[in-house]
């Protein structure tokens, strides 16, 4: 899936087709650069599962817990500050990873080599104003 982004406008829409595109996946992985846009098209996915919660980069904490509209848990991860993979396993990434709920993760090439065998790899590049989303399933 590519998708060019012109307008904040259009990130509802972006939202909705990437979930609908991978109706069967609930891991998707964020690539790239600090203010491309990842936590903001992560707010949108959230938004379209139905979380009310507000919606904001867990920097700090590292991962954010969120219920979609069935009560679901929605997990949102920032990887940035993560100094080492150990710090990744002190949190139990593998309960959220591995627990069927949504996971957006950000800042992924952090803890790259702990993600599951299947997971959406969603790549944000901009150029000139203009935001480039592309996804596809990858498999390790």
């Amino acid at each position: 899936m590519k998708v060019d982004i012109r307008n904040i406008d259009q990130l509802p829409e972006v939202a909705r087709t990437l979930l609908a595109a991978f109706p069967d996946d609930r891991f998707f992985a964020f690539f790239g650069k600090m203010g491309v846009g990842k936590t903001t098209l992560i707010k949108e996915l959230c938004a379209a599962l139905g979380v009310e919660d507000n919606v904001c980069s867990p920097t700090f904490a590292i991962v954010n817990e969120y219920s979609d509209r069935q009560g679901a848990p929605v997990y949102h991860f920032d990887f940035y500050r993560l100094k080492s993979l150990a710090e990744a396993y002190d949190i139990g990434y593998e309960e959220y990873f591995y627990s069927g709920a949504y996971c957006f993760t950000e800042w992924t090439e952090k803890v790259e080599e702990l993600l599951p065998e299947r997971y959406i790899r969603v790549e944000i590049s901009e150029v000139d104003g203009v935001r480039r989303l592309e996804a596809s399933p990858s498999e390790l």
